[in-house]
């Protein structure tokens, strides 16, 4: 019996000092967040300020893809978009926009994201090379007056250039989405939409913003 009442108030002292010192972790947490908060507005006016300049210095080529994108869509054509790593979700999620649809209304866009499908991007890239993984699905897939939505922050992307390339030969029609600095990909396009920053993630949310700024509008000129 003493054995028993000793294990119960061991047990009940180690659930004290659990509790207790779950209580003064989240504490110490508590006051930690707090002083990040500087850091997060800072974070978010850049976010804004790249934005503003997006408005100033894009507003132009944001239009002339979207007429693309309209004159394509009104020709029955499709829509294939491709990126790594961020920049595939980008194009994934842009796709999702376009098929489905972004606020109330069924757009039913014919768009393809070309990093969707890891069986065929294994395979390409085994068989024929990481940089091939988009031109190849082109090649097989695109026709002429279709659409290339190609995603790359750094505009050096070797499977995006390729597949760019791949797209001119196709006389497809080129959207370009990248940073601010000119690369030989900024050349190879239609369009070319330079966010004005050198910094990844605000160029991705940039991108993003297009993105669903290309569906509003599709949406409002095609939905059902």
């Amino acid at each position: 019996m003493t054995n028993l009442i000793n294990l119960k108030n061991d047990a009940e002292q180690a659930m004290n000092r659990m509790v207790h010192g779950k209580l003064c972790y989240s504490n110490k947490r508590e006051e930690k967040i707090l002083d990040y908060k500087n850091e997060i507005k800072k974070e978010m006016e850049e976010s804004l300020n790249v934005k503003k300049h997006l408005i100033s210095e894009c507003l132009k080529d944001i239009n002339k893809a979207v007429e693309m994108l309209i004159v394509a869509i009104r020709e029955d054509k499709k829509i294939y978009l491709c990126g790594n790593g961020g920049s595939a979700s980008d194009s994934q999620h842009i796709t999702c926009e376009l098929v489905g649809r972004i606020r109330k209304r069924d757009i039913s866009i014919p768009a393809f994201s070309l990093v969707s499908n890891v069986s065929t991007l294994t395979a390409l890239s085994n068989d024929f090379g990481y940089d091939s993984i988009f031109s190849k699905q082109l090649a097989v897939y695109a026709k002429r007056g279709d659409i290339l939505i190609a995603i790359s922050t750094s505009g050096k992307s070797l499977n995006v250039i390729k597949a760019v390339e791949t797209a001119k030969k196709l006389n497809m029609r080129i959207i370009v989405m990248t940073g601010k600095i000119e690369t030989e990909l900024s050349e190879m396009t239609d369009v070319t939409i330079m966010v004005p920053s050198d910094d990844t993630p605000r160029i991705q949310e940039a991108h993003i913003l297009i993105g669903h700024i290309f569906a509003s509008i599709l949406e409002r000129e095609f939905g059902k």
